[in-house]
């Protein structure tokens, strides 16, 4: 068992050291708070991912939200994390609610932790998103994923490689605070399908529990040593992309992304103008440096992101986008995204199922 109890000391020495870099790279000071409440959730997704997950029993479980906030969170959307036995098959089953985008995707790669070496890409496996899927009446859907495709099935399929380690669901919402969240369920499916056998029963093993943290402290250390980010050059928004099959930050493949920052003094403001391909969901959301929302419970009074359905329009289908940090008079500018007391930030557009690769954004720095 001391074994046991070093791997866990490893794990906790790994979060207590996040911050050791926080004083020299970031000087805002709602974002150095948020930092801390970031580590806390770098320690809480760890222990679902490595220290719980049990790819022979899985369960999806939320990895981002109001109170967990990582790797690019979003307030449009629900994240939900699975691991994966590329031996096994599975049947995944859910109920659409109001999404109006929702996907499954299966990463391979990214939790192969051996050693002091940590794979830090995401190679996207298989991917189905809601135009893959037939709903029924109810909006249920039912999706496979194995190895190989069993016998008569012909919904839904991802083929499972030999580097599968999780899946990731998504469904974005128009309203997040209204709006009814898809409801996702996985269970391996039964023997005899030319699939591993599935365990009847469990029991703690010391050497596995040993790796199980130790491969946590290597996550934890890893994502301390990319945090916090400091590659966007403020007030500029870069050309928008599309999701290439190798990613990092378990990226959506049927995505493009658009990044950028913001630096305003008190009475400066970034006034973002752009046009958006049809698409079936677009936001703009803020990040602080550690790719984390800012507070979006109080977004009624102090948005700090706005969707495609929440902006108002120009009559020739382009939109303008304020970021500042007091409402500059929504008669004027409707579009107003909130600082949220931060003096600077990370803009993060994203825009699913779009028909085109969308256009650059335009950017301004004004006095207000």
């Amino acid at each position: 068992m001391e074994e046991v109890g070093d791997a866990y000391r490893e794990l906790l020495d790994a979060a207590a050291g996040l911050d050791a870099g926080w004083g020299r790279t970031v000087t805002d000071p709602q974002s150095r708070l948020e930092g801390y409440r970031w580590a806390m959730s770098l320690l809480s997704i760890a222990q679902d991912v490595f220290v719980t997950a049990d790819p022979a029993r899985p369960r999806f479980v939320d990895i981002v939200g109001p109170y967990r906030k990582f790797y690019g969170d979003n307030p449009d959307a629900f994240y939900q994390f699975a691991p994966l036995d590329p031996a096994r098959g599975y049947r995944v089953t859910g109920r659409r609610g109001d999404a109006v985008y929702l996907s499954i995707t299966v990463y391979g790669t990214a939790l192969d932790s051996t050693g002091d070496r940590v794979v830090d890409t995401d190679r996207i496996v298989g991917i189905v998103n809601d135009r893959d899927l037939a709903f029924d009446a109810d909006g249920r859907f039912e999706i496979l994923l194995a190895p190989v495709r069993p016998p008569g099935h012909t919904g839904a399929f991802v083929e499972l490689t030999a580097e599968t380690v999780c899946a990731i669901t998504r469904d974005y919402l128009a309203d997040t605070t209204t709006g009814r969240r898809a409801d996702w369920h996985i269970e391996p499916l039964g023997d005899g399908a030319g699939f591993a056998a599935n365990p009847t029963g469990h029991r703690l093993d010391a050497g596995d529990m040993s790796e199980r943290f130790r491969a946590a402290a290597r996550w934890v250390r890893r994502h301390g040593a990319m945090f916090p980010s400091t590659a966007h050059v403020p007030n500029t928004v870069a050309e928008p992309y599309p999701v290439p099959t190798v990613t990092r930050g378990w990226a959506a493949g049927d995505a493009c992304y658009a990044s950028g920052a913001f630096e305003l003094a008190e009475n400066e403001a970034l006034v973002i103008r752009g046009r958006s391909p049809e698409s079936v969901f677009w936001n703009l959301c803020l990040w602080n440096p550690f790719l984390s929302t800012f507070n979006y419970e109080y977004r009624a009074t102090e948005p700090v992101s706005l969707n495609g359905t929440q902006i108002v329009y120009e009559p020739d289908g382009s939109w303008t986008i304020v970021v500042a940090h007091d409402d500059p008079c929504r008669s004027e500018w409707p579009n107003w995204i909130s600082t949220a007391g931060h003096r600077s930030g990370i803009l993060w557009f994203r825009w699913f199922l779009a028909e085109s690769l969308p256009e650059r954004p335009t950017v301004e720095l004004v006095t207000l």
